[in-house]
């Protein structure tokens, strides 16, 4: 029998929501093993002078238990 655990992180890029994704999994999956999948729950960005500075991911993260 699988047991799962679901963590929130936060992201960041400047590219975008993708790259923001993206780079909270690569990071992740250095210290958490068995990444089953993750849920965009939140996005926004950040602005300044009128443009897109920063796009920002709340993701939840599934991972499975050793």
């Amino acid at each position: 029998m699988a047991v799962l655990k679901v963590i929130e992180i936060l992201s960041s890029s400047e590219k975008s929501w993708e790259d923001a994704t993206k780079q909270a999994v690569e990071k992740a999956s250095k210290t958490l093993n068995n990444i089953r999948s993750v849920y965009v729950k939140e996005q926004s960005a950040a602005v300044k002078n009128n443009q897109v500075t920063e796009f920002r991911v709340n993701l939840k993260v599934t991972f499975e238990l050793d």
